[in-house]
Parts: C-alpha cells; structure tokens; sequence
C-alpha cells in the first residue's frame, strides 16, 4: 500500500528555505503564510509555479498575508484542517531576539511567537516543528531583573495545548550547510498520538545527528563544506556579462565546470552561463583597494577587523569582516555590506549569499537587492530573505526525520 504525503503548513515562510527543504524530502505544502511581497514573489515563483509544491485552499488568497490577518479572518476554516494536517512548521521573525542586532524585550515582532502558539491551537496539527535565533534562549535584561526566557514560555504553552515537546540549539553547519549557523530548533507531537511521548520527541535529535552522515554522504557532501567549496566558481575573474536583471550592472558568469561536489550539486538543471541574482555591486575605485588591502593584511579572518586596521582607513562601521576560505562562512546576517569576499576585493552578491545558505542556482529571487535607512523595518530585499532563511539543505534532513515522527 502507498504511503500518504504527508501535509504540512509554513508559517513565516519567508523566501521558502524550510519549504524547499521540505519539498526535497517528500513533504507536500497545504499553504504558506509570509507577509513581506518580496520574499512571497520569491517562494510563489520557485514553488508554486514551478514546483507545484502547494495544493493550495480555494478559501485562501494566494497572496503575501499577516498572520493576524488570517487568524481573524479565517479562523473556522483552519478548525476545519484538524485532523487533516500532520505538521505546523515555520521560525516568527526573530529580530527582537537576535544577538546580531538590539535585543528588545519589548519588540511587536516578538509577539508572533504566540500567533504560531495561537495557530496551532486552532489547527492542532500532528507534529510541529519551530526555528529561532540562539537569542531565543537567553533572557532579556531589563532594569537590572531578569527578562523572559521566550523559548521556555513557548514550551510551556504547547505543553498546556496537549504536546510533547522539546527544543535544542543546532549548529547547521554541522549538518552539511558551509556556514556556522546556530539556532534554535523546537519539534513537538501530539499526546493523543498513538506511540507519541516524549522520549519520541527527544529521539527526533538524536536521529538527526545520526543520520547526517549517510544523507550528505548520498549526495557526495561531507560535514566540512568550507566557503571555498561553496563559492569558489563564481569568482569576478571568470568574467562579467550585462546582468539580465539590471542592466546597468555586471553580472559574473560560472566557471565552465563545477570545482567542487557542493557546486555540482548547486549547479544542478541549470542550463545558463550567468547565474540568477550574481550581481556585483559597484564599489568605487578607493574602496576596492580599501578592501584589497583588507584581505592582504588582515590576520582576523572571519572576524571583526582589529582596532589597527580600523585607525588606518578610518573606519567606523560597525562590523567587516574578511572571510576565510578554509573555514565555513560565520552567521550570515541581512547586512551583506558586512563581509568582504576571501580573495577579491568586492561584497558577495546574492547567488553567493544563498550557496552559503545552500539554496540551488535554480531558486530564483525576486525583490530589490538591497534597501536601506528606514525601508530596512519594511522592506525585505533579496540579501534579507536569504539571510532571515532556513537553509534548505538541513531542511531537507529535518523533513526526513519530521515523517518518521508522525508514524511513531
């Protein structure tokens, strides 16, 4: 007898990270919930009419939607999904907790956490499966007392709604992706579930680390994947084209073969010379050797440039950092004028962004590359909807192990 799809809904889905990552490991999407237009053009474009990844509700705009939104609006329809949903996936925005920028107890962003909480309570899916920044876990200080510890608030929550639950930090690095990137992963399951307790849901970890080695070892990967491995073939040397999306940048173009098991498998169905959204940016001629000079003489890879280089050039940005081929690319944040590429004296672009995020060249973005000055609170340009993302290619091992919870 065939085994069932099983179902699930993305929540926050951002540009669609945890929902190819899903697709690739069999998953099939009822809908997605993502109010920025741009990161929802993206994940619309790639997974809906591309992949037909979504059989979408006839009730439902297939549209950018507030979660609020769809709450309020739509509320006796999704009581009407219980029972017919296996999983509630999806990470709240987290810039109100991340260590990357200004923790804020107090930030409105923070309150979709309880949105998810109050969307399962009227979906009341199978399993559920929740991502955040490491921030997540820690409190907020404030006037000197202690804050909230948000993910303890949000255990305790599904806890009261009838799940299993239980939440760790991961390192998705440490599962193929050629970044260190740690966050927090919850997973939960049902009581009612035939089979479910909570050492199920304990064993969800340990069977994802089990497993690492034998799903990157069925795609020719390893553990190590190091930033050269990710990117190395879409160097500015190779040359440059008019950029199909902007014609008054340069575009680079692809070596002419893979140089590396990771881009082989990036580069995969693509059938172009010039890669999607491979634009570099226009840096005056100072700021090239500005950088040029950087990478020469910085011993801090991967790191903040020191308070000696800093006074050489006057610098007052907040953070540079030079990257370091041999090694994984640090957390990649929204702010790409944040890291100078390991050997040319230039910013990455976007398709270099999403290599480290491990999304295929075929994943197309839409959106304005960057923004700036107040439009960073509202809009969510490519740079960020690659930087807000899970990456595919532990998504992908998560889904593998979310069906077998399901089944107990």
């Amino acid at each position: 007898m065939a085994t069932k799809t099983p179902k699930y809904i993305d929540l926050f889905a951002g540009c669609g990270g945890l929902s190819l990552g899903l697709h690739k490991a069999g998953w099939k999407g009822l809908f997605a919930i993502e109010k920025s237009i741009d990161a929802f053009k993206t994940l619309e474009y790639n997974l809906i009419n591309n992949k037909n990844h979504f059989d979408w509700p006839k009730w439902l705009p297939q549209d950018a939607l507030e979660i609020n939104h769809v709450i309020d609006t739509y509320s006796n329809q999704l009581k009407k999904l219980r029972g017919k949903v296996d999983l509630v996936a999806g990470g709240p925005p987290c810039q109100g907790f991340s260590m990357a920028g200004r923790r804020k107890e107090d930030d409105q962003r923070n309150q979709l956490v309880l949105k998810y909480i109050e969307f399962i309570s009227l979906v009341h899916p199978k399993i559920l499966f929740f991502e955040n920044v490491k921030g997540f876990t820690q409190e907020f200080k404030k006037n000197k007392e202690k804050g909230e510890v948000y993910a303890s608030l949000v255990e305790q929550k599904l806890d009261e709604l009838g799940y299993y639950v239980k939440g760790q930090l991961v390192n998705f690095g440490e599962y193929g992706v050629p970044q260190k990137r740690t966050r927090f992963i919850l997973v939960g399951v049902r009581k009612d579930l035939k089979k479910s307790s909570h050492e199920l849901v304990v064993s969800f970890f340990k069977k994802l680390e089990a497993n690492k080695y034998s799903f990157l070892e069925s795609k020719h990967l390893t553990i190590e994947t190091n930033l050269k491995d990710a990117i190395s073939d879409l160097l500015r040397k190779n040359g440059k084209e008019i950029c199909p999306d902007s014609p008054t940048y340069q575009s680079g173009i692809y070596t002419p073969k893979p140089l590396t098991e990771y881009q082989k498998m990036m580069r995969e169905g693509v059938k172009n010379n010039i890669p999607d959204s491979h634009r570099f940016a226009k840096h005056r001629p100072d700021i090239e050797q500005k950088f040029n000079d950087i990478i020469q003489s910085s011993t801090r890879k991967n790191k903040d440039i020191d308070q000696t280089i800093r006074d050489r050039y006057n610098i007052k940005k907040h953070t540079i950092i030079p990257l370091d081929h041999q090694a994984k690319a640090p957390t990649i944040t929204t702010l790409p004028d944040d890291y100078i590429h390991y050997c040319e004296p230039r910013i990455l672009t976007v398709r270099e962004y999403a290599r480290i995020q491990s999304f295929p060249d075929w994943y197309q973005f839409r959106g304005k590359y960057t923004t700036g000055g107040k439009l960073r609170t509202q809009e969510v340009p490519r740079y960020s909807q690659i930087g807000n993302a899970i990456p595919p290619l532990f998504a992908e091992q998560a889904g593998i192990k979310l069906k077998e919870l399901i089944n107990g």
